[in-house]
């Protein structure tokens, strides 16, 4: 989905919300559902790795890692291709 869909669906999804419908998003766009959702869980192979309100989800450390990487793991990858 491009950034104009994804911020159409999310306005939807936020409509849905202030009438008090709940919606389970399963999605990848980051940044999405983190301007979208009031509660997020996070899962890496299945796991439950975070859960909570999008500000503290997105500062878990564990989270990061799945998602963006480690420095240390970047390093490493860069100098294994050396």
């Amino acid at each position: 989905m491009n950034h104009v869909e994804a911020s159409r669906l999310s306005m939807l999804i936020l409509w849905l919300a202030e009438d008090g419908i709940t919606v389970l998003l399963i999605e990848h766009n980051v940044r999405m559902v983190l301007e979208t959702c009031s509660r997020i869980v996070v899962l890496n192979f299945g796991e439950v790795i975070a859960s909570g309100d999008p500000a503290t989800v997105a500062k878990t450390p564990a989270v990061i890692e799945a998602y963006l990487g480690s420095a240390g793991t970047e390093q490493d990858e860069a100098e294994s291709h050396v």
